[in-house]
């Protein structure tokens, strides 16, 4: 019985955040995917194009980290539920708009409601699956943002033929703030809430009443646990190198490597067709470690999959800044003999698939680091905390996306992107070097109580 209803319950759940987030991502976009649309009927330059886009990026960054500390404290159904209202609420007002202020307004408020997202949906997560369930359902959730952004630009495409910009929108949000009900109504926080034992105990109940420490001084254990920073800085390195990638990969590929934009949007393609691949295999082989191995308070488990991916960013990128030339190299280079029967096959260069491989499995060595420091943030820190802990590996991953913008394009203008491209490789091999001799300090973060026996 007990079994059924977890099992039931676990559905209903996991679908209705599936769902809830497909529509905070598709949401999220709708003015990217509308924007050509847009552009026919009201003037906008280049500058208003970027100044409504980063109003919304710098109030997600804000608002992801508030609401990661806030979902330990309240509600993460109310959040959640809140938030997708919140979003249609926007873009429904936002058919209404039409000026370059009140859009950038707006969407600022959309990116407010956008945290209340993803860290509730760790949350919800972390209380109803096992630690050896924990990695995959997160990566197949996930997955909600790689079907929303692969979706998107289809849907919104067919769409215009049929509707003006300003009815999809409405449509769009009014379909999210409907949503915002059903998640209401079938997610639920924990187990205890619908009559079933919590698979993890209460940390109020799991603290012994002698020598307990108080909320205040859990909260500074938690803050001052290396492995908290540990991963905040490797997550910062990690998200930093993979935007740094995605971000100006295709530039380099045309502007220093001589290729055509065609294969630099090839290149991103591979990358995040590799890249969901990665999440998914990062989440289930690393649950299968936990599973053989349990969680304890040094190492764990999942750090052997994630530094050997964090290995394959490294290499994927010295091969791509090397091996990638204008031309395709003459001599017999073990790629080119071992890509040349392919070649003629299809009809492409040896160094075109090349390319989209390394662009793959860049896309999965990546992908699948970013999924797992989120996990191991949230399953390590003390369960009234791991929201904090999530919010604050996340804010120090944005801080990478941060530096994978200006200050990288900078190293590029004054030198070269090989330059550029050759900083972020170095950066991450030590971090991953770093990582490794770090592997086994404690990884419990925050108050551990002693035994009494």
């Amino acid at each position: 019985m007990g079994a059924t209803g977890y099992g039931y319950y676990r559905t209903v759940i996991f679908s209705s955040m599936f769902l809830g987030y497909t529509l905070y991502y598709f949401n999220r976009k709708t003015f990217s995917f509308v924007m050509p649309s847009v552009m026919e009927e009201i003037k906008l330059d280049k500058d208003d194009l970027g100044l409504i886009t980063s109003s919304q990026t710098l109030a997600y960054a804000i608002s992801k980290f508030i609401s990661g500390v806030l979902s330990d404290q309240l509600s993460a159904r109310w959040l959640f539920s809140i938030g997708l209202f919140v979003v249609g609420a926007i873009n429904v007002f936002f058919s209404w708009s039409s000026t370059v202020a009140v859009f950038a307004a707006l969407w600022f408020v959309n990116g407010l409601g956008q945290g209340l997202g993803w860290p509730l949906c760790g949350k919800v997560l972390r209380k109803w699956f096992e630690p050896s369930q924990f990695g995959t359902w997160w990566a197949v959730l996930s997955c909600s943002m790689n079907l929303a952004g692969g979706a998107g630009p289809i849907v919104a495409t067919v769409l215009v033929q049929y509707y003006d910009w300003r009815t999809i929108l409405a449509m769009s949000g009014a379909v999210c703030m409907g949503i915002a009900f059903t998640c209401l109504f079938f997610i639920k926080n924990e187990p205890s809430d619908v009559g079933l034992p919590n698979i993890q105990p209460d940390a109020k109940q799991s603290k012994g009443s002698k020598g307990a420490p108080n909320d205040e001084s859990t909260l500074k254990e938690f803050l001052l646990s290396p492995y908290l920073w540990l991963l905040s800085f490797g997550y910062l390195v990690v998200f930093g190198v993979k935007i740094a990638c995605t971000d100006w990969g295709q530039l380099f590929l045309m502007q220093e490597k001589g290729q055509s934009a065609l294969m630099g949007s090839s290149y991103m393609s591979a990358l995040e067709v590799g890249g969901f691949a990665g999440s998914l295999a990062a989440g289930y082989l690393s649950d299968k470690a936990v599973a053989r191995q349990g969680l304890g308070s040094h190492g764990n488990p999942r750090h052997g999959l994630l530094l050997s991916m964090m290995a394959g960013m490294f290499v994927s990128m010295y091969l791509f800044r090397v091996t990638i030339t204008p031309e395709v190299p003459k001599e017999a280079s073990l790629w080119v003999v071992a890509l040349h029967p392919i070649s003629e096959l299809i009809g492409v260069s040896e160094q075109e698939i090349w390319i989209l491989i390394l662009g793959a499995v860049f896309g999965f060595s990546s992908y699948g680091p970013i999924a797992l420091f989120g996990v191991i943030a949230n399953e390590s820190a003390p369960s009234n905390y791991c929201g904090t802990s999530h919010a604050i590996v996340a804010l120090m991953a944005n801080v990478g996306a941060f530096l994978a913008g200006l200050p990288f394009s900078t190293i590029a203008k004054h030198y070269s992107w090989d330059t550029a491209f050759w900083v972020a490789e170095v950066t991450c091999a030590l971090t991953t070097v770093g990582f490794f001799l770090l592997r086994n300090i404690r990884t419990k973060m925050g108050h551990v109580p002693k035994k009494t026996e």
